[in-house]
């Protein structure tokens, strides 16, 4: 099977999986607007999971899955399953070591996090201390779910990837029972949530394990602090951690000045971006996941050809599915917003707020899609400084931008400067890679854009005409704002279908094709 039939199928496994935890995380959301709406005790509770989330990020989902990859694959590939199985062993164990000292440490200092990295709490009776208990709680999480990212990256490596998906629905899940069926045995009832992200985070790591074993890679204790591949891996992730985790600390610090706005701003800017995320993490990071294990192979086999059109590909396909995505969320903003959240605690005013945070985040989904796709390969490459010096500078611009902007624009101002920011790292990587292996096949990447956008265009005006056949400002009418909105939707997927096939995109090609191909074996 060619590579691309390899991420293809991958990206879908990952894309089927991601959906469900996706469409649950909504449901999640739902339950917590509603129950809390957008104000103090929501503010606290986002600002507690910001700080394992972010660390989350860097450290897991990022900068750990960025080197050790790489580095597992060259081991398997080129040493064998034992010496591979060794070194999982090795990383597990010193990853335990490293995370218990890290959780103690910021249970220990959490009220300093919270003061650094919210200033604006203090000012507002009982919100610090709230705020503090609540990052108490649950900043074990990032204990459990770093092992996850380990195990995550030996499972995707051996071409594995539906459990690691897939487990990301049972945190979903914990929180809504937790908010649902605990919120009254506590004094201050968001707590039953923390309580809910700890609990999903022991569940998302002990599904691992049994997975584990099968492939034949069971991790059991094994300490070698001088092993070079360890070393290896600690040397490339040390700056992978800046390089992949940047576009999140600009999302930090966009909280961390959302303090100092006006209530709920740090509410607004965390439901606007979990709509951000949900075609990011269907799509965009399913891709990333599926292309970093085929490019890593290709590395380390010296394949650099392959290794381009890999990229290429990987590419090309983001871009396919992240332009509609960006015109349907910005298109959709208000309505989404409106039928999924509006009631309870939320009104329709926070409905807008939030929905325009959720307009300037989407204006950058092929931005963060491409960099999920490019930091990745200069990582392949065992090139950790670039990405580091591109993401200093993304840095730099979104914080200036977002003092720019956050006094005009407010919250808005804060996403605002996040997309932008992200767009300069995009075509910073861009540009360094090319200069480091040569032509990526640029002008099919621009022609693929081109017939994605083109094909866009009339797919937003039938979703935007569409949505004014009813008023979104009106609470209830569910099922009326369901049957206007899904129509939408399916109306906007079918315009966008047609498009790209009468263009001859050759994504959709590809995709059809591999379609056609399951369900022949299926008939067989």
């Amino acid at each position: 099977m060619s590579e691309k039939k390899n991420i293809a199928r991958a990206a879908g496994v990952l894309g089927s999986a991601t959906m469900l935890s996706r469409i649950l995380g909504m449901v999640r959301d739902m339950v917590v607007s509603r129950l809390f709406g957008a104000g103090m005790a929501t503010d606290a509770f986002f600002a507690a999971f910001q700080i394992p989330n972010m660390l989350r990020r860097f450290f897991a989902e990022g900068a750990l899955t960025a080197a050790f990859v790489p580095i597992f694959s060259e081991t398997l590939a080129k040493r064998g399953r034992d010496e591979a199985r060794e070194l999982a062993n090795l990383c597990f164990t010193l990853l335990t070591i490293v995370m218990a000292g890290i959780t103690i440490v910021g249970i220990i200092f959490s009220p300093f996090l919270v003061k650094l990295m919210f200033p604006g709490f203090s000012t507002i009776p009982g919100k610090f201390e709230l705020t503090v208990m609540l990052n108490r709680l649950m900043f074990p999480y990032i204990f459990f779910i770093s092992l996850v990212a380990l195990c995550m990256g030996i499972l995707n490596t051996l071409r594995h990837f539906f459990t690691p998906a897939i487990s990301t629905v049972f945190l979903n899940v914990s929180m809504i029972l937790a908010a649902l069926l605990l919120r009254g045995y506590f004094e201050v009832p968001i707590t039953a949530l923390a309580c809910g992200v700890l609990i999903g985070g022991i569940i998302q790591l002990v599904m691992q394990l049994p997975v584990l074993w099968h492939k034949g890679f069971p991790l059991r204790p094994r300490l070698d602090m001088f092993s070079p591949e360890v070393r290896r891996i600690a040397l490339l992730m040390l700056p992978s951690i800046f390089g992949v985790g940047v576009y999140y600390l600009n999302i930090t610090v966009g909280a961390i000045l959302a303090s100092l706005l006006p209530q709920g701003s740090i509410s607004y800017l965390y439901y606007a971006q979990r709509l951000f995320e949900f075609p990011q993490g269907i799509f965009t990071v399913s891709v990333a996941q599926a292309v970093l294990p085929s490019m890593s192979r290709q590395a380390a086999d010296g394949d650099m050809a392959g290794m381009k059109d890999s990229l290429t590909f990987g590419l090309r396909l983001t871009l396919f599915i992240t332009i509609p995505a960006m015109a349907g969320l910005m298109v959709c903003a208000v309505p989404i917003f409106s039928l999924l959240f509006m009631g309870g605690e939320f009104d329709y005013a926070k409905a807008v707020n939030t929905a325009q945070a959720l307009v300037y985040y989407s204006l950058g989904l092929s931005f963060v899609a491409m960099i999920r796709v490019l930091a990745p390969a200069f990582y392949a490459l065992k090139d950790t400084k670039t990405p580091v010096w591109t993401a200093f500078v993304s840095f730099l611009l979104n914080f200036g931008f977002s003092l720019l902007l956050m006094g005009p624009l407010k919250h808005g101002g804060l996403a605002l400067a996040t997309t932008l920011s992200a767009c300069c790292n995009m075509l910073l990587l861009l540009w360094f890679l090319r200069r480091k292996i040569g032509i990526l096949g640029g002008r099919k990447i621009v022609v693929s854009a081109a017939k994605s956008l083109l094909a866009t265009i009339p797919m937003a005006v039938v979703v935007h005409y569409l949505c004014r056949l009813t008023d979104w400002s009106l609470k209830g009418h569910s099922f009326s704002k369901t049957l206007v909105l899904a129509g939408a939707v399916a109306a906007g997927i079918a315009v966008y279908g047609v498009c790209v096939h009468l263009l001859r995109s050759d994504e959709a090609l590809d995709l059809m094709a591999l379609v056609k191909s399951r369900l022949k074996r299926k008939e067989r």
